[in-house]
């Protein structure tokens, strides 16, 4: 009855079909299956909440028209109108745009001189209206869709999540993955339905910020449905957050009818490894410490009378910015893995109060090579050099108690002559000791002077996985919980520099 076409939205809408049947495979869908979905819409998507949750997909349809609120019989007419004629006998010539099928002979305007089977804004979203012409094939107005293709579409908001007044749909060239993403937002949708009902309610819940959401629902996901295709068939994702009002500005950044949010192959693989139990303790601990916090109610008090939070659309900064990935690669290691802080962002971001003192347990080795290799994709001979100038150092740091290479590594910013010549006097401490020295010429070039395919090297970088590993090792050593109080921080000229930065990239 339906297959795979490539488009985002008929996907979407299929794989919640697939996924209200309860139903494995697309192939196994019937007839019977699809006429489950239409009744489901046209019961439901006449009434709230769902009725008030259409208008950011179908404004001014037959479910969401405000004038048909005194003549409900017309609201059925146009729900039987778009859910039911993929059974109806088709002779048109025109094909659908979506699948290549003969399009419907239904008229789904109401109005005259429009030829039927042809679906305009109110059916579709993200097409023109009615009244417009322009950029139609042609000149002809409306898109032609077959039945199946139009019940697709009107199951499609079913299968996204609602976050901040728009709605996201995610679609992957590996079909398993956009299902696990259907399955799982119609199963909150069907809950909030049901709770809504329960509760007298006439709108279903804001479910926070969307990139927040994607990567949430992607870690959820039940991974063994495509887990064994993974090797054969690698994937990226990618999530369109919308709205069809036709209230939005596409020239308007803040508020963009449409936004697209890509994850390469990449990014998924690494957060698909993450799941394994090896990294899984340790990687939860750092996205906890990078939600955004709560902030009081300006003038809500509870009834104990104490102030209230506000907890609604948190964001977790970690998941946000994976999709700057991998270009935001080392503000993200420097971030998330080294734990330096950010000063100079709003209150609310867990990333002002990172710190060494207090985050020295979460600076993961294990979780930086994960991501070095999968993400940065970094030679392991390098990877391997990087780890042993990283123990010698935190062996000499701690067997010579040398506070002040320490303090200078870790909190010289902008200077690499500095960083250079702090290693150089360690050789030649060492040297004087009798001791062969801890860095050599070829692993330091293979470690801070490798240059990348555009002839930069990164000698920050460098330091900052360096000192990753210095440090994970030096508090398994319980040097850090000796010197916690004497630990250095960042300087402020650098935390500025990053905050610039920060804004270009955002």
């Amino acid at each position: 009855m339906l297959r795979y076409t490539g488009h985002p939205f008929f996907d979407v809408g299929a794989a919640t079909i697939l996924a209200f049947s309860r139903k494995r495979k697309i192939s196994e869908l019937n007839e019977s299956d699809l006429d489950k979905m239409a009744d489901f819409i046209s019961r439901e998507y006449i009434i709230n909440p769902l009725k008030s949750f259409l208008t950011v997909a179908f404004p001014n349809s037959g479910f969401t028209q405000p004038a048909f609120e005194k003549t409900p019989e017309k609201r059925i007419d146009y729900a039987r109108r778009v859910t039911r004629c993929f059974r109806d006998e088709l002779s048109s010539k025109e094909r659908c745009v979506f699948t290549g099928d003969p399009a419907i002979d239904t008229a789904l305007s109401d109005k005259e001189g429009y030829p039927p089977g042809r679906a305009f804004r109110q059916h579709l979203p993200l097409v023109l209206g009615e009244n417009q012409i322009n950029f139609f094939s042609n000149g002809n107005p409306g898109l032609p869709v077959s039945g199946k293709a139009l019940l697709c579409i009107q199951a499609m908001p079913l299968g996204c999540a609602k976050c901040g007044g728009k709605l996201l749909a995610v679609h992957s060239d590996n079909p398993e993955i956009t299902e696990s993403f259907a399955e799982e937002f119609l199963k909150k949708n069907r809950a909030n339905i049901t709770l809504a009902h329960e509760q007298n309610g006439s709108k279903l819940p804001e479910t926070g910020s969307a990139k927040t959401v994607l990567i949430e629902t992607l870690l959820l996901a039940d991974e063994e449905r495509y887990n064994a295709e993974k090797e054969h068939n690698p994937a990226s994702l990618t999530a369109y957050h919308f709205s069809n009002s036709g209230q939005s500005n596409a020239l308007d950044a803040r508020n963009q009818p449409l936004e697209i949010y890509h994850l390469p192959m990449d990014i998924l693989d690494f957060l698909w490894s993450i799941k394994n139990p090896e990294y899984k303790v340790e990687w939860n601990t750092v996205v906890q410490r990078a939600w955004q916090l709560a902030q009081p109610k300006k003038g809500k008090k509870d009834k104990n009378g104490l102030q209230e939070e506000n907890t609604r659309h948190r964001r977790n900064y970690l998941y946000e910015d994976l999709f700057r990935l991998p270009q935001g690669a080392p503000r993200f290691v420097r971030s998330y893995f080294l734990r330096i802080p950010s000063r100079n962002v709003s209150s609310d971001d867990p990333r002002r109060a990172y710190s060494l003192k207090d985050d020295a347990s979460l600076v993961s080795w294990k979780l930086t090579e994960l991501f070095l290799k999968k993400v940065m994709h970094l030679k392991e001979s390098r990877i391997n050099r990087i780890r042993e100038i990283g123990d010698q150092l935190a062996d000499y740091v701690n067997e010579e108690n040398d506070k002040k290479f320490f303090s200078t590594f870790y909190g010289e910013q902008s200077r690499y002559g500095i960083v250079r010549n702090a290693l150089i006097r360690v050789n030649r401490y060492r040297l004087k000791q009798g001791k062969p020295p801890i860095l050599k010429f070829d692993p330091f070039v293979e470690v801070f002077e490798e240059q990348d395919e555009n002839g930069r090297s990164d000698w920050r970088l460098a330091r900052d996985l360096v000192l990753i590993r210095m440090i994970e090792r030096l508090y398994d050593l319980k040097w850090i919980e000796k010197h916690v109080e004497e630990m250095p921080e960042e300087n402020e000229d650098e935390m500025i520099n990053d905050s610039v930065s920060d804004q270009k990239e955002n």
